[in-house]
């Protein structure tokens, strides 16, 4: 008898794939119910920018042709936007495979990478599939502890991951914290054969900037700092989950690393049309942060009357403490309700959940059923 487990290199084979939330449709087949409202996965209830829709509709007559393997044409935008070159930018389907890209290139058996406790788990996971050791640094007042990340550093670690703001704590690292965290870093690296890469993940950058005043700008940093690897997204503000296009900015020698690493025709042609005709849509993007603004003052006055715990956010998101319930619980009863929301356990937060601020009729609809099931 064939035993195929054999060939399934180790890391594989206790590997944990990542839970995404649950979708409208497999909700509506399970549950028999034709109104649903996700506020589970941080998505932008607007949709896309009809200039984005517009341009993949005129790229799709041309499906039968491969897409630009390079992303050329996105890539130049992304480098005008950031007021950068061209070569210091390169293109992923998803933020999430340039985390497992970054991984592949860098990270061998025996090295390590460090990550804040209750941090985005795609920066775990990506380091237990090449069998990198996970060095996972408490957080505090459920906030990334930058000086204890910077201490944790050993000799073997290759990447340190921070996600700005923090998925799901929706929390999030000021400028001069994130330079003084770069700066020890810098010093560490003038004594090391191997410098460590600082990986900040800004996949809610939109919001955060208009939120916090000392958010970091870290492609300025990134002129003092060549070590510093950033990470944006299409998937939030732009509205754009479905294409599944992400972006990095980083050193030359870093993105031609990645770049050799990188599949073909990663991104597709539709992909690039659209989140290429999205950047050039700053009114929609707006839109997109004025929702959320107007929305989370109101749902933070109502949660507040309801006794929950709320842990202040600097992206479309809060995480909600639930204690004595278990979020898990909650989950389900909203869902029988019609309501996805997303529980917790992953992150070793048993007693919350958390939600996405979507659309004022959604939202409603949200904390009507949460004080139904409070009850």
């Amino acid at each position: 008898m064939n035993n195929f487990d054999k060939l399934i290199r180790p890391q594989v084979r206790g590997f944990t794939p990542y839970l995404p939330g649950r979708s409208i449709e497999s909700v509506k087949r399970e549950r028999k119910l034709s109104r649903i409202v996700k506020l589970a996965s941080n998505e932008n209830p607007l949709g896309p920018s009809p200039k984005a829709l517009a341009a993949m509709r005129k790229v799709g007559e041309k499906l039968f042709l491969y897409p630009d393997g390079a992303s050329t044409s996105l890539r130049a935008a992304l480098a005008k936007q950031g007021r950068t070159s061209p070569e210091r930018v390169i293109i992923g389907a998803g933020s999430d495979e340039l985390i497992e890209l970054l991984g592949k290139t860098f990270l061998n058996p025996g090295d390590s990478i460090v990550v804040s406790e209750h941090a985005f788990i795609r920066y775990r996971m990506a380091g237990e599939l090449m069998g990198a050791d996970v060095i996972s640094v408490p957080m505090r007042d459920y906030t990334h502890d930058l000086a204890a990340m910077a201490g944790a550093v050993r000799e073997s670690t290759k990447i340190l991951f921070i996600a700005n703001p923090n998925n799901p704590t929706g929390t999030y690292n000021p400028e001069a914290e994130l330079t003084r965290l770069l700066r020890q870093i810098a010093t560490a690296n003038a004594r090391r054969e191997k410098p460590v890469l600082v990986v900040v993940d800004e996949a809610y950058y939109e919001y955060a900037k208009v939120f916090e005043r000392d958010y970091p700008d870290t492609l300025k940093l990134q002129k003092e700092f060549p070590n510093l690897v950033v990470l944006r997204t299409f998937s939030k503000a732009h509205a754009l989950a479905g294409l599944r296009v992400g972006y990095a900015y980083a050193d030359p020698r870093i993105i031609g690393a990645i770049d050799r690493v990188r599949p073909p025709f990663n991104v597709s042609a539709l992909a690039q049309a659209g989140a290429e005709a999205s950047l050039s849509d700053a009114a929609r993007i707006n839109k997109a942060i004025k929702l959320v603004v107007a929305e989370r003052k109101k749902m933070l006055v109502e949660l507040t009357t309801l006794g929950l715990s709320i842990i202040p956010s600097s992206g479309n998101f809060l995480l909600i403490g639930v204690s004595p319930r278990r979020g898990q619980a909650l989950f389900e009863s909203l869902l029988a309700r019609g309501i996805i929301v997303r529980s917790m356990d992953e992150y070793g937060y048993p007693n919350h959940i958390r939600v996405t601020f979507g659309l004022p009729t959604e939202n409603r609809l949200f904390l009507t059923a949460l004080k139904e099931v409070l009850e």
